[in-house]
């Protein structure tokens, strides 16, 4: 099947489907997606978490933050010791989850009448793009390599 931006001659490449179900593995349920949300704009404790999420029991909010602090997405950091309190915040992998998060909303936002993303100053419709910063240009599906990782 050929891309619809890919040259007559050049087909879009097959993306190996172990990085996805890695990164299923890890995050695949829903409030861990909204956790990781959550925490976008900086550290918060377990009762805003609670807050912010709505209806996620205890146990599970409990369980959800370990599993990812386990998986070095999200650091705890006590702010009590008597009795034992903690704030949690994103790391560094975490924050990049963020930004893919940030490609997940903006399509529920075109394909079930979400909010969308506008350019300030002209007000169109913002996309995300794959940009190469020694091009300086974006680079279309055809011409990025799915197998090289830096």
């Amino acid at each position: 099947m050929t891309h619809a931006h890919a040259p007559a001659d050049q087909t879009a490449p097959v993306a190996d489907p172990a990085a996805l179900e890695e990164a299923v593995r890890r995050v695949g349920d829903r409030w861990s997606l909204l956790l990781i949300d959550a925490l976008i704009d900086g550290p918060a404790r377990f009762g805003e978490l609670a807050e912010r999420l709505g209806t996620i029991a205890p146990n599970v909010l409990t369980k959800r933050l370990r599993a990812l602090e386990a998986d070095g997405l999200l650091r705890s950091t006590p702010y009590s010791t008597k009795p034992l309190r903690l704030a949690y915040e994103l790391t560094d992998s975490g924050r990049d989850l963020g930004t893919a998060l940030s490609v997940l909303r903006s399509w529920g936002a075109r394909h079930h009448g979400g909010e969308h993303r506008h350019h300030d100053t002209c007000g169109s419709e913002l996309e995300l793009r794959w940009w190469c910063s020694t091009c300086d240009r974006p680079v279309d599906e055809y011409e990025a390599d799915e197998d090289t990782v830096v």
